[in-house]
Parts: structure tokens; sequence; C-alpha cells
């Protein structure tokens, strides 16, 4: 998760920070940009389904390289959430928007133990006050989620650890 953004209450530049939280951008620059982040936990009723719907995906793809292709049938065909990462585009999300254009997308699947009647799992957790600063890192896997506090590389290619 980003240590400046907090879904209740908006970006840092948001809330009047005298300077840029991107180094090297203007405020200007930075308030043009949003990021959306949506968490969707999927039932699979028919892995089949989505297994032939990702083969048939992948087949009609012009852009993709036979190597590619055949690495792409096996995964699909070894993993439904594999196959849901083929089938579900973050550019589909936003295509019909008017007035954005996506710049940046990344998006992953993963099996997970889901038990709907856990309170871990609640809709409403991250808006709970729970008193820090940066609900961002708040959610069913605690404070910095299921893989820990972010890594991210800054503007020298220096790694650094978020959160």
């Amino acid at each position: 998760m980003w240590g400046d953004v907090s879904e209740r209450r908006g970006s840092r530049e948001s809330h009047g920070s005298r300077r840029p939280y991107a180094p090297g951008m203007s405020t200007a620059d930075t308030s043009r940009y949003v990021r959306i982040r949506a968490e969707l936990v999927l039932e699979v009723e028919d892995a089949e389904a989505i297994t032939r719907a990702a083969l048939r995906r992948i087949a009609e793809d012009p852009g993709l390289p036979e190597a590619e292709r055949t690495g792409a049938r096996g995964a699909v065909t070894e993993d439904t959430a594999e196959a849901l990462a083929h089938l579900v585009d973050p550019f589909d999300l936003v295509s019909e928007v008017p007035g954005v254009g996506l710049q940046q997308a990344t998006w992953s699947s993963e099996r997970i133990a889901y038990d709907p009647d856990s309170p871990d799992w609640g809709l409403d957790e991250d808006d709970e006050d729970d008193g820090d600063l940066d609900d961002a890192h708040d959610g069913p896997h605690g404070r910095h989620g299921p893989h820990g506090p972010d890594r991210r590389v800054d503007e020298d290619g220096a790694e650094m650890t978020v959160g």
C-alpha cells in the first residue's frame, strides 16, 4: 500500500501539503493523477468456464508472441487465479470514463482462504478509525497487509520500505 494515500481522507496534496509528495513534480502535475484501489474477492463457480474463456482470450490476442502464448496457455490451464488475471483488465474499468487516460495499471490474482462470516473480511473495516494516521495500511491482514510492508524504489534507484 502507498503510505501517502488514505481512502477516507484523500492524498496528502489534497490536504494542503506545502510540498508535492512526488519529488520532481509540481503540485499542479501531481494533482492531475488519481490512484484508485479496488480489492475484489470472487467466488469461482465454474473453473472450467473461466479456463475456457482465458484460453479463448489468449488465442485471440494478436499481439501475443507464440512463445508467450504457449506459456500463458499452460498457466491458465493449471491455475484458475491465473486464468482470471488474463480475463480481468483494468483498462476495461476506465476505458468508457470520459476525461481520463489510464497511465499505469498493475494487478494480480491469488487463491485465498475466505470466510464471509469472519469479521476480518468486513467491507467497512477500513472505515473504522483506529487512531493511526495511515489508514491505507489497515485491512484484514493488519497494518501492512498479507505480504508485509510495501517495498519501492525511490527516484535514485534505492530500495526503500514504506510504512
